[in-house]
């Protein structure tokens, strides 16, 4: 069947998975009308499908994510390691490319906000693993650590090292759908393609990844929002939220209707850049010897405390009450998960025609260490500049407030005002980025196209703006309970995963055999 057969064939049928839309789009109007009505009560339901979610599934999640690091790491020495995936004799994309589109996958996600406030946080108030006091030069190491735990290495393992190979191999090379269903494969078979069981799994991978996409939408706009205010004099009120919102919201969705080739590569190209170039101010006008000296010695606090950190239960125990670890290392790690499917699903689209090794060395090591530089040269300089000059960032920082923090360091830089705007538009297009890649990878598992319709990403990169808006409208209540809601659907995507530990290991080893 010529190349023209096989892309016109599917227009043909309908176009959409309705069971797939209602299910998943019904389940989020239901949640963003429940915040309207009622808040408490959602508040009530969710917080208790948190504790359950931390206290039972934190130490499996744990597990999980160092498990799934620990065999792409074996994947990578195997013969099989070479073999070229995705059907293609040579890249899509160049090595830029490609590298920028995948970076900008869980560093847009919220790395702008957490680069700045996590570190700041820790140093404040140090993890307990270390039993070190705050504010003091001795947490600076141990803070640094931490953000790097969160992350790192383990944080971009779980979106998509085991779980890109097993869709590459069963996609490309078997014909069946790059959808999360095909995750369960290797166990349920014919079913997990054509059942209930494949339904619920693409449902509720499209659920935690609405919830995961949302939270950065909502916070993009309370972070611009009060830089606006803070910057020129703007009056911070929901009104101009929303309108940060919903300007964001045309942006990614007019992107990803253009596609891969167009819209999300060149914004993961300008994200990229702009990046670049804002990193390399930040190292040069601020604190240069710290940032290196923190971020090696951090370094070395990380790997060398890197199971203790991984497997820390503290006082929850086997399934005792999380505590802080439900709010950090088990919240980022549900976060995280939830991407996980859907994430693997745009990185096998993007990664066509490069080797398991590469595609591996790229996602758990290349940009961890790359992450981690860049938490190190935002959280680091806000924490040297609260040693120098204490109240500098804590003073802002005071009550959690991740966009006070980064805007306390940047306005505390040369140039601050300048900066300032610069770092504004760095995390518009951030956030952009993953609304775009989004809305592509939902609209692609709805329609089981590489090409979703155009009007089906339409309608996602619209809902998930609108989302966001309702969740901010109701205070921030209601982006709090999102960031809850999202550890509550990250239980069932973590069993979806559960396969690739084992799978994408025999899939290597098949490939090691033949070549």
């Amino acid at each position: 069947m010529s190349e023209a057969s096989l892309n016109t064939a599917p227009v043909q049928e309908s176009r959409v998975n309705k069971p797939l839309f209602l299910i998943s789009g019904g389940f989020i109007a239901l949640f963003c009308v429940a915040a309207l009505v009622d808040l408490n009560a959602l508040s009530g339901a969710v917080d208790w499908g948190f504790n359950v979610a931390a206290t039972y599934f934190g130490l499996y999640w744990q597990v999980l994510l160092l498990a799934t690091f620990l065999i792409g790491l074996l994947l990578c020495v195997l013969p099989g390691g070479r073999a070229i995936m995705g059907g293609l004799a040579a890249p899509e994309f160049t090595t830029f490319q490609w590298g920028s589109m995948v970076m900008c996958t869980l560093l847009a996600g919220g790395g702008v906000f957490w680069a700045a406030g996590e570190p700041i946080a820790h140093f404040l108030y140090p993890a307990p693993l270390y039993g070190v006091e705050g504010v003091t030069a001795e947490a600076v190491n141990p803070a640094i650590a931490q953000s790097f735990m969160h992350w790192g290495f383990l944080a971009w393992a779980i979106l998509g090292s085991l779980t890109t190979v097993m869709l590459m191999h069963y996609h490309y090379e078997k014909g069946l759908p790059l959808a999360p269903r095909t995750l369960l494969y290797p166990v349920f078979g014919d079913k997990a393609i054509n059942g209930p069981i494949g339904l619920i799994a693409d449902a509720s991978s499209i659920i935690a990844v609405v919830a995961g996409t949302v939270g950065p939408i909502g916070f993009l706009g309370l972070q611009v929002s009060y830089g606006l205010a803070d910057l020129f004099g703007f009056s911070d009120t929901f009104a101009l939220q929303a309108t940060v919102i919903a300007g964001l919201a045309a942006i990614y969705t007019i992107s990803a209707m253009t596609g891969l080739s167009r819209g999300i590569q060149v914004l993961s190209k300008v994200n990229v850049i702009l990046a670049a170039f804002l990193l390399l101010f930040v190292l040069i006008a601020g604190p240069t010897g710290f940032i290196f000296g923190s971020f090696f010695s951090g370094f070395g606090t990380y790997v060398g405390n890197f199971f203790q950190m991984a497997l820390y239960r503290g006082e929850a125990g086997l399934f005792g009450e999380p505590g802080w670890l439900g709010w950090w290392t088990v919240f980022f790690w549900g976060w995280f998960m939830g991407y996980g499917p859907l994430m693997a699903m745009f990185i096998a689209r993007v990664s066509r025609g490069r080797s398991i090794r590469s595609i591996i060395i790229m996602l758990s090591i290349i940009a961890p260490i790359v992450t981690n530089f860049w938490f190190t040269i935002i959280g680091g300089t806000g924490i040297s500049m609260e040693l120098e000059n204490p109240g500098t960032i804590a003073t802002a920082f005071e009550g959690f407030n991740l966009p006070a923090a980064l805007l306390a360091i940047t306005n505390n830089l040369p140039m601050g005002f300048v900066i300032s705007i610069l770092f504004l538009i760095l995390t518009t297009i951030f956030v952009a980025t993953t609304g775009d890649s989004m809305s592509y990878v939902i609209s692609a598992t709805m329609s089981n196209e590489n090409n979703p319709p155009a009007a089906l990403r339409v309608f996602w990169g619209i809902a998930m703006g609108l989302m966001a808006i309702i969740l901010i409208s109701v205070g921030s209540g209601g982006v709090s309970k999102l960031q809850s809601f999202i550890v509550v659907t990250a239980v069932p995507v973590s069993l979806i995963l559960l396969p690739s530990l084992w799978d994408a290991l025999r899939i290597t080893l098949a490939k090691g055999k033949e070549s």
